[in-house]
């Protein structure tokens, strides 16, 4: 029997776009021209501003060749140009590649060889990292320079023209509109994994347009909200709240650097309402002078993510007026894709019950489909006994596209029609997932992806090393640290400082291991380096002091 409901009603332009979240910032420019977009020390933009400016960028690139499917990399800190790049590179089709900033040069080249980028956008103060990593390059590409007057210290320009001057000869008419498939790529991200070379994250721009919704809807964001900006913009997007907050209608408060006396500075000058950062955000905030914290006249939410946040943590947080949520997610995924979502009845039981609530992972956002803990072995739901392990799973719209020109990873973390994100977790009885241990050699250090097999390939490129491993180490600092464990060959000598200097030469300072240990690797008997152990060493401060 034929489906009325199929017949005589298709999609037609009248009756379906593609979502995006470009008209974010179309809509908000329109419908609040006059309200203030982004603050950047002096600088100050109105969304109409900001949305010409945009324009402005979209038509210059267009200019100089960069269409559908092209890359644009851009090294850039949390700055008015980021912002606009967000959303004047997608606007012309093509796909924006933001870059860490603390990023090695080799690192940087095999980037932007990998996504091919035709273009790079870079802020001054990175002006001798990237010229090691253009001179790498196997072709040349256009590149512009950002002078950013809040950046005083010493970088030359090496691009043919600054930012502003290549805006400058764009219209400020440029046709705004959406990509013919929601499906297209917006944006790309690299993340480091557990293999030597990054793996490209692409996204789309339904998913875009999704969680940047979902994280109004999931923290309760009220309209004009006023977002301090001390998670990186080049981070997953900044979990998507750069499109976020236009979609808000709100206004991006801007820090190049995170520092807790200009973070305080800025909440009580602007009146942020809303921030997000990873643990050592919070804890340079909690352990700041008293004057500093002292006298905050509003409340602040904060997202934590990347561990769960200690009980000290949300306690000295609490008591200057800031309420800390955890969320939890991946690159694969936006960024945030779930959240601890809170109870009120929560807030009368005794603190130590509270962190323990509010420490878990929670459930899904409201645009993902689903996130569950299953036996990878045989796919099946473990019980909700807060006891029985299995793999953190996603599936839904807030999950990437897959991994750029690698398709076997993608179909591995596909497998069986569910994201795979090597967490290993329990579904406790509320439905709420809690990770227990990461199955993947990943170590999350301020928030920041590190690679262990990418550090252990540095430190076997050092002549006294026979066998190396390197596992995450607790730190109070930053969440955690990498850890090494060296054999040496016979004979050979060498100190800690001397290790650790030797990978300062070879790869981003974040990255480096902060504790070295010499010692005989525990092995399996076909000679795997058993990783566990190590972990378990790290634990206890004996073994590592």
């Amino acid at each position: 029997m034929p489906n009325i409901y199929q017949e005589g009603l298709d999609k037609n332009v009248a009756n379906y776009t593609p979502l995006t979240p470009l008209t974010f910032l179309a809509r908000t420019a329109y419908v609040y021209p006059e309200r203030t977009a982004v603050i950047h020390g002096q600088r100050r933009y109105t969304w109409l501003e900001t949305f010409t400016r945009a324009r402005r960028l979209a038509s210059a690139l267009v200019e100089h060749g960069i269409g559908e499917g092209d890359t644009v990399a851009v090294m850039l800190n949390n700055t008015p140009e980021m912002v606009e790049c967000h959303f004047g590179v997608p606007v012309t089709g093509a796909v924006l590649n933001t870059l860490n900033t603390r990023l090695d040069a080799d690192t940087i080249t095999f980037m932007l060889e990998h996504a091919e980028a035709r273009m790079l956008i870079t802020d001054r103060e990175y002006s001798p990292m990237v010229r090691k990593a253009l001179a790498g390059l196997r072709r040349q590409i256009l590149v512009i320079d950002v002078d950013d007057p809040e950046y005083t210290g010493p970088g030359e320009r090496l691009g043919t023209q600054e930012y502003e001057q290549f805006i400058a000869g764009g219209s400020p008419d440029f046709p705004w509109g959406g990509p013919g498939d929601e499906w297209d790529a917006i944006s790309l991200n690299y993340t480091s994994g557990t293999t030597g070379n990054p793996k490209g994250v692409v996204y789309h721009h339904r998913g875009a347009y999704l969680n940047s919704m979902s994280n109004i809807i999931s923290w309760g964001m009220p309209p004009h909200s006023v977002y301090l900006w001390t998670l990186p913009m080049f981070h997953c997007n900044g979990w998507c709240f750069v499109w976020t907050m236009a979609a808000n209608a709100g206004t991006n408060v801007c820090l190049r650097r995170v520092d807790p006396k200009l973070i305080f500075e800025a909440i009580r000058e602007h009146g942020v309402t809303h921030y997000c950062g990873a643990p050592i955000v919070h804890s340079l905030m909690a352990n700041a002078p008293a004057d500093l914290r002292a006298g905050i006249p509003q409340k602040v939410a904060g997202l934590i993510a990347a561990a769960p946040p200690p009980a000290a943590v949300i306690e000295a947080m609490a008591s200057i007026g800031v309420d800390l949520t955890h969320v939890y997610g991946l690159t694969e995924t936006y960024g945030p894709a779930a959240v601890c979502a809170k109870h009120s009845h929560w807030a009368g039981l005794p603190v130590a019950e509270q962190v323990d609530l509010n420490g878990r992972q929670g459930v899904r956002y409201h645009a993902q489909e689903a996130i569950t803990v299953l036996d990878p072995t045989n796919m099946e739901a473990v019980p909700w006994d807060h006891e029985t392990m299995g793999e953190i799973m996603f599936r839904g719209n807030l999950v990437m596209k897959g991994y750029l020109k690698n398709p076997k990873a993608t179909e591995e973390s596909f497998s069986g029609g569910w994201y795979h994100t090597g967490d290993l977790a329990v579904m406790h009885p509320d439905g709420y997932v809690k990770i227990k241990d990461r199955s993947k050699d990943v170590i999350i250090s301020g928030g920041e992806n590190i690679s262990s097999i990418e550090v252990e390939d540095v430190l076997y490129k050092h002549p006294a090393v026979i066998a190396a491993a390197v596992v995450a180490a607790p730190d109070v600092t930053w969440g955690e640290v990498p850890c090494a464990f060296l054999e040496l060959r016979e004979g050979a000598t060498v100190s800690e400082q001397e290790v650790i200097d030797f990978c300062r030469q070879h790869m981003a300072r974040f990255k480096v291991p902060k504790r070295v240990v010499f010692c005989t690797l525990p092995k399996t008997s076909t000679g795997k380096i058993q990783k566990y152990v190590l972990r378990a060493q790290t634990k206890s401060s004996a073994a590592i002091d």
